[in-house]
């Protein structure tokens, strides 16, 4: 890897736009995160577009927002805009546990401390820029931007918000993975427009005047309910979600308009048709130093050491798992780079001086979607369906791992390379699924054995989530008998191969649907495996996911019907316990709660 000099960062100081010799910029953009010159982290991502795209761009990571304001005042006002993303996480996610507690970490900062960006960062940086700047426009993105678009349930105020626009009075709004309306924008304002015209851009948003809603002849429109209606009738906010999350499961999807007050309306334009290949590749290959910037000298950044050798492969996820929203962000149709591509980042990689031959993770929102996508495209191009594989894997879907495989191996054999491992977790409800193809069912086969033998660390990351067939609907997730399926898979192979390596699975609690009984039962099958439980979570309401809108409405926007949820601290601490059912201090509590349920058979198999 070349020695990387301060002038291959995008400036972050007054001091830097002047060995550059300039004396103004096009854009600044303010970010949650510290400044990591790399594709993981959204603020190099979005940097390094403007600056190809032309335009002028300055950075400045984690500003101050506690004293004299003078992080936002240093570069002074951009000839354009200014950009404002709360960084690579929600920053409630980022600050707050499931619990409420605040968190003593923040992986994207200095050596991982807390406090270096305000709760709802998106909007703190917006307002004051809009007090210290009130005549420059603002574009937002980002995934607190992007998830909390339309009317949405706050956990950690526990109450309905508005769109995220409402409350930081941005220009414009870019959702989702922004590199296609960045482009777009730039373009535009080349040609002589401002911000303030950019009402047709597909992938953004923006509040107008309800009766100066301007035409989009390319789309239809759909009106949602409005705020305040979803303020008075939970079923409506609980209708409205089924709407906005089928449409972003489209590819020809409508535009959304939902009205805030009497006179003013969020308008979402539809997104832009989905990225190739070559274009995603693009992303990956813009001048990035791949290093945190030279003022964090001496500093480590835990997000950056997770992934700093590993390669992300594709995009996007059709799972479409209650509780997750990459799909909300990302998109369910999947995005991958090409080979030529990601073995170029390899050998880049192998440069680094710290790189000892291994890589972290060849993976992506799960490792084993890459390549994958409709056998008849014009069918997916009509689908609305949350998920490609729930309740059961879509007969148009393309799972042959047979170009997986083939990358694997073509990264294994580059000079350097002693081994790559898997570190995104598995979709074993993929590679267990018999076709109707005997070489699709020979692909899952093969994928299994290479992935075992070859690309597991000593742990594979898996995550079934829960036991009780219920909830895993609830959380559309297969049937915890794949999951048995797979242990016993995975056995025979290590034992077949003279290995010695374990399975790290992955559940939650309180998830609604979810009752005390549930988590007795989960407790007495993991212990039946043999797994004592690590990674482990209480369920978190976050934006714009379907386990989010049944925990606030009590309704499940699909079926209307009501749902039983964990709500109060201590409904979770009693589901909770059940995962550490091992633990010396919880065995008394657990065994006077099953006698109260009447389950004496339960208390036998986990205490005998």
């Amino acid at each position: 890897m070349k020695q990387v000099q301060l002038t291959d960062f995008l400036p972050t100081t007054k001091k830097e736009l002047e060995i550059r010799k300039w004396d103004e910029v096009d854009v600044v953009l303010f970010s949650g995160d510290a400044y990591i010159d790399h594709p993981s982290f959204a603020g190099a991502v979005v940097g390094r577009i403007i600056e190809h795209e032309g335009f002028r761009v300055a950075l400045v990571p984690q500003p101050n927002w506690r004293d004299d304001l003078r992080d936002f005042k240093k570069l002074g006002r951009p000839r354009h805009f200014f950009a404002v993303s709360a960084g690579c996480m929600d920053s409630m996610v980022n600050h707050y546990t499931a619990n409420k507690r605040l968190r003593s970490d923040d992986a994207y900062s200095p050596d991982g401390k807390a406090g270096f960006r305000p709760d709802r960062a998106t909007i703190v940086y917006c307002n004051i820029l809009k007090k210290l700047f009130p005549d420059v426009p603002i574009i937002v993105g980002g995934i607190e931007a992007s998830l909390r678009r339309v009317t949405h349930y706050d956990y950690w105020d526990d109450e309905l918000k508005p769109s995220i626009l409402a409350d930081c009075h941005a220009d414009l709004l870019i959702y989702g993975m922004g590199e296609l309306p960045l482009k777009h924008i730039i373009a535009r304002l080349k040609q002589g427009e401002t911000v303030y015209d950019l009402k047709d851009i597909p992938q953004t948003a923006y509040i107008s005047q309800k009766n100066e809603v301007p035409e989009y002849p390319d789309a239809e429109t759909f009106t949602l309910f409005s705020h305040k209606e979803c303020l008075k009738d939970k079923m409506k906010q609980a209708k409205n979600f089924r709407v906005v999350e089928e449409e972003s499961n489209k590819m020809h999807a409508r535009r959304l308009i939902q009205g805030l007050d009497e006179k003013t309306a969020v308008v979402i334009n539809p997104p832009f048709p989905l990225m190739d290949s070559k274009t995603l590749d693009e992303s990956f290959e813009l001048p990035y130093t791949w290093q945190p910037h030279p003022k964090y000298k001496g500093k480590k950044f835990p997000a950056y050491e997770m992934i700093k050798f590993s390669v992300n492969i594709h995009r996007g996820c059709f799972g479409g798992c209650s509780f997750c929203a990459i799909a909300a962000h990302q998109g369910k149709h999947i995005v991958s780079r090409t080979e030529e591509s990601i073995l170029k980042e390899v050998e880049r990689l192998k440069d680094h001086p710290e790189f000892k031959g291994y890589l972290s993770d060849l993976g992506g929102p799960s490792a084993n979607m890459y390549g994958m996508k409709g056998r008849d495209e014009s069918k997916c191009a009509k689908c609305k369906r949350y998920s490609c594989i729930h309740p059961a894997i879509c007969k148009n879907l393309n799972t042959d791992h047979t170009r997986l495989i083939e990358l694997y191996k073509k990264v294994d054999s580059i000079p350097g390379i002693k081994k790559s491992f898997i570190g995104s977790g598995v979709r074993y409800d993929i590679i267990l699924n018999k076709e109707e193809d005997e070489k699709i069912n020979q692909s899952h086969k093969k994928y299994t054995e290479e992935l075992i033998t070859k690309h597991v660390s000593g742990r594979l990351k898996v995550a079934p989530e829960h036991t009780s067939d219920n909830v895993l609907n609830m959380m559309r997730k297969p049937s915890f008998s794949l999951f048995e399926l797979f242990v016993r898979v995975f056995d025979q192979i290590n034992k077949k191969n003279g290995l010695n390596q374990q399975i790290i699975p992955y559940f939650i609690s309180s998830h609604p649907g979810c009752r005390q009984e549930d988590m007795a039962e989960l407790a007495c099958k993991t212990k039946k495996l043999n797994f004592r439980l690590e990674q482990v979570q209480d369920f978190t309401p976050t934006p714009m996911t379907l386990s989010t809108e049944i925990y606030y409405t009590g309704i499940h926007p699909y079926t209307l019907e009501k749902v039983w949820t964990p709500r109060n601290p201590q409904e979770k601490l009693d589901q909770r316990k059940f995962f550490f059912w091992y633990k010396p201090e919880y065995k008394k509590q657990i065994i006077n709660d099953l006698r109260k349920m009447g389950r004496n058979d339960l208390i036998k198999a986990l205490f005998g």
